[in-house]
């Protein structure tokens, strides 16, 4: 589910730097778009529509336990966690209009409640009987964006196919994997596996599921645009920076929650790590209204990563002198990016607190970073679930008016364990289920204070 979020299959980095990828991936945009006025339509009864009703349900709901029920019985990929913030986003969707209607395929149009933000979003089940979801994408649609109506010809196919070996083979992090990965689409493409499918949204699943078999890279991915993506290379406008600003306004920069917690136990709940050049004021606010806790608690079991400017921004609060935290290599341009804490942030730092940090299999990327960073520097306790695993930052890369490659160009290299989280996610010191960690963590943080406050005895 893919409308205003960061998401792990495409979590580019939300920077100045990136306005250009912010305008081409809608699919993590979070753009304000005018109401448009479509009548209510009934969902069919069809095993798509019926996907689509108990989505619908659950999600607007907000309740956890039909969240947990929608997943088990229909999407098992999908995170529990994920929906429940994707909802306080959003405030749950008004359905407008059904646009296309089949058997195991579903194409409708939502507005968010909370917003004049619509969406047009597609189901696409692995069969009948199971009714189990096999690509479900939801895109935000940008202000004056007209929805094309897409249908697939060989052509179309082979240029897309043609695309994404262009790319990979131009910037992917891995060259030998890069070629396997083209060797596998183009063994497909040779045997026809692709010809029968016509609908733009379902070529772009199978493509990212083929290519992740060869790569198990979560960061790379296929994706389809109803409307028309701007030039490669074209910079944003003002106008673009303006909406960029206000979606990151609107939502506080996805900064949740703060506040301190009996025993002075400060809790931070963010969801993403945003460009600081515009969110950085966000974090001091947050981090001084925290800066006279006892202990620290941050919440990462949504948040799908972002700019390592921000990681090192937060992460700099939690030391009192220059650290190295993480290197990023990239393969392109032979090129490896240091990340230090900051020699200075405004207010007091938490450097002699004990920290914490929640996780779910849903924390991603920058997220990750963060986590991955403070463990092996031994400076907070990570409680909750293994994490995502995904270490490359991805830009991307536009293949035609409609297509689009995320293409992982860079990876991690931490300087103590030399390696990174790439396919295995970082492990908690303190497994335990993601919507039990904060009690766990607090629990953990109420025994150490209480601990360091017994006087020693001979």
């Amino acid at each position: 589910m893919h409308l205003l979020q960061v998401t792990p299959g495409l979590c580019s980095l939300l920077s100045s730097k990136n306005l250009k990828n912010f305008r081409i991936v809608l699919i993590v945009s979070m753009l304000l778009s005018s109401v448009l006025a479509f009548t209510q339509t009934a969902i069919p009864d069809t095993p798509a529509g019926k996907v689509l009703r108990a989505w619908l349900d659950a999600f607007n709901s907000a309740d956890r336990a039909k969240v947990e029920a929608y997943i088990k019985t229909y999407d098992p990929d999908q995170s529990v966690e994920r929906m429940l913030g994707f909802h306080n986003q959003t405030g749950g969707f008004e359905l407008l209009e059904i646009q296309k209607s089949e058997p195991l395929l579903i194409k409708f149009r939502v507005k968010e409640k909370a917003s004049p933000t619509v969406g047009i979003g597609s189901i696409q089940l692995k069969d009948a009987p199971s009714a189990v979801v096999d690509s479900f994408s939801l895109r935000a649609i940008p202000p004056g964006g007209v929805v094309e109506s897409v249908t697939l010809d060989a052509a179309e196919r082979n240029r897309v196919i043609d695309g994404i070996a262009k790319n990979l083979k131009e910037s992917y992090v891995y060259p030998d994997v890069a070629q396997k990965m083209e060797g596998a689409i183009r063994a497909n493409q040779k045997q026809g596996a692709y010809d029968g499918i016509t609908d733009p949204d379902a070529f772009a699943d199978h493509l990212t599921k083929d290519l992740r078999a060869v790569s198990h890279d979560k960061h790379l991915g296929v994706n389809f645009s109803p409307v028309k993506l701007p030039p490669e290379g074209d910079k944003p406008n003002p106008d673009d920076e303006a909406r960029f600003r206000k979606m990151l306004e609107r939502t506080n920069c996805s900064f949740e929650k703060v506040e301190v917690l009996p025993r002075n136990i400060g809790y931070l709940k963010f969801n993403a790590f945003a460009d600081p050049t515009f969110c950085g004021a966000t974090v001091v606010a947050a981090m001084n209204f925290l800066s006279h806790v006892d202990a620290i608690i941050f919440d990462l079991r949504e948040n799908g990563g972002g700019d390592p400017k921000m990681v090192a921004m937060i992460s700099s609060y939690l030391f009192d002198k220059p650290t190295h935290l993480n290197d990023l290599y990239n393969r392109k341009e032979d090129f490896t990016t240091q990340y230090w804490t900051e020699p200075y942030v405004p207010g007091n730092t938490l450097a002699d607190k004990p920290a914490f940090v929640l996780t779910s299999k849903s924390t991603f990327s920058g997220a990750e970073e963060f986590t991955y960073n403070l463990k092996n520097l031994k400076r907070a306790t990570i409680v909750g679930e293994t994490t995502g695993g995904g270490a490359h930052p991805v830009m991307g890369h536009r293949i035609d008016d409609h297509f689009m490659i995320g293409v992982p160009f860079a990876r991690a290299v931490n300087p103590i364990s030399k390696t990174n989280w790439e396919g295995t996610g970082v492990e908690p010191d303190v497994t335990v289920k993601a919507a039990d960690a904060l009690d766990k963590a607090t629990e953990l943080a109420g025994a150490k204070l209480a601990k360091d406050a017994k006087p020693e005895t001979k």
